[in-house]
């Protein structure tokens, strides 16, 4: 009895031990774990995307930094110079929590630099991001990751010296400018107001750009060459033109039923999205469609040749002039107004699938039906040039071969847009239209561009 009695005394004090046991161990589990999370030893993971050479006073440094574990604690950026830091960006964030996720995972920032500011000198430096995260490693710091960047320092735009730019334009011409500069540059050229005609190299120390004037276009308010150099540094240098006007020029175009009838199936077969009555779809087509062929044809242009593969003038097709370039043109169908649209180009007549050759030296780039233009080639002439073939029955070319001025590249015809029979024949300027008259005449390329150039 009195056994019993012990025994059952006993059990209490082993219960009571078990659970002491048992409360310790989760207290070791929880520290364990806490310690896991608290004292994670994962670095934050940091980058400079597209990391500068150059600082000038104006450049644009996108960092990134990110954290899964404990978080973000704080993400610097710092320019380091002759023992000086000078802090370009600075980012802290608070703590959210202490078992979870405490900051911020991730950070994605672009940040404008200007190494102009005071103290900054021209020079060697180092570029260094830095990144803490919420982690009590590294007595209670954080973990730190650091990217170290070695960079120059460079707030000098390039000099910009015009030795020819452009006297006399007209709407829809052309012309050129020469410059030099006293650095490499990044990117250069001429600014007419929003548009930009890059330079291309024409001897050891000297570039050349093409420019053009839209068949609309006004005495343009900006009219400079820009360099850029690594650090974008702008060196700019401005040049006046003197605008000369042009007779507007108008024409009548009237749409009949056949005319709907032997064209719509076309553009159908391209569009099949076209709807609606025949006059309908061919107001879509004369513009929505011409709209879309003028962005393709912007594309095609975008990327041309950087040397210079045309020589002297170009040749003209033998035959009628049908209509000219710039010509305003308004539709009229079953005698009402229906539609206004510009000629940008030359339409020339002779007899049908005539052999159509290059009017100058250079690559082929585009050789495809082309909406309005019906089957079309493009030649690449160089550092900006280029012309156009349009309505043609036949293609004898293929895109990326090189032809000589002459070559046999098509057979003239009457897809797209064509009434009849003939070449639509078109000269670009970066993707602008300008008059074939001016590139048809040697003296006017002697004149504007061959004495220039050999000066």
């Amino acid at each position: 009895m009195a056994r019993k009695n012990r025994l059952r005394r006993r059990g209490p004090s082993h219960t009571g031990r078990n659970i002491l046991l048992f409360l310790i161990l989760v207290l070791l589990i929880t520290g364990a774990v806490g310690g896991w999370i608290l004292f994670e030893t994962e670095k934050p993971e940091i980058a400079v995307e597209n990391p500068p050479t150059d600082l000038g006073r104006s450049v644009r440094v996108r960092i990134r930094a990110t954290d899964r574990r404990s978080g973000l604690r704080s993400v610097d950026l710092v320019l380091e110079q002759k023992g000086k830091r000078f802090s370009l960006f600075h980012q802290n964030y608070p703590r959210a929590a202490w078992f979870s996720r405490a900051g911020q995972e991730q950070l994605d920032e672009t940040i404008s630099v200007d190494a102009g500011r005071k103290g900054i000198v021209d020079g060697k430096a180092t570029l260094v991001l830095t990144a803490r995260d919420f982690s009590l490693n590294g007595m209670f710091k954080g973990n730190l990751s650091e990217v170290r960047l070695p960079v120059v320092v460079d707030t000098r735009p390039p000099r910009v010296s015009i030795e020819h730019a452009q006297r006399y334009i007209r709407p829809g011409g052309s012309g050129i400018v020469i410059y030099s500069l006293s650095e490499k540059a990044d990117r250069h050229g001429v600014r007419l107001d929003e548009t930009f005609f890059p330079g291309y190299p024409l001897d050891s120390d000297r570039f050349i750009a093409y420019i053009a004037l839209p068949w609309n276009g006004g005495e343009p308010e900006t009219a400079r060459v820009e360099a850029v150099d690594a650090a974008g540094n702008l060196g700019k240098a401005a040049f006046g033109m003197i605008v000369k006007k042009v007779r507007e020029k108008k024409d009548r175009i009237t749409i009949s039923d056949g005319f709907l009838k032997r064209k719509l199936p076309e553009f159908r077969e391209h569009y099949p999205e076209l709807s609606g009555s025949p006059i309908e779809q061919y107001i879509t087509v004369n513009n929505v469609i011409r709209k879309r062929n003028a962005d393709q044809i912007r594309k095609i242009c975008a990327n041309p040749e950087p040397e210079q593969l045309w020589r002297d003038r170009f040749l003209r097709m033998p035959g009628a002039s049908r209509a000219g370039f710039a010509d305003q043109r308004t539709y009229y169908y079953q005698g009402k107004a229906i539609d206004h649209q510009t000629h940008l180009g030359m339409d020339i007549a002779s007899t049908a699938r005539v052999g159509i050759r290059a009017a100058n030296s250079g690559k082929v780039i585009f050789a495809d039906y082309l909406g309005i233009y019906g089957n079309t080639v493009i030649i690449d002439h160089g550092q900006g040039l280029f012309s156009l073939y349009a309505h043609l029955s036949r293609i004898d070319t293929s895109v990326d071969s090189l032809v000589a001025k002459g070559d046999l590249i098509a057979r003239s015809g009457l897809t797209g847009m064509a009434g009849g029979d003939h070449l639509h024949f078109s000269i670009l300027v970066h993707g602008i239209f300008v008059t074939p008259k001016e590139w048809w005449d040697q003296h006017w390329i002697d004149v504007n561009i061959n004495s220039v150039i050999g000066q």
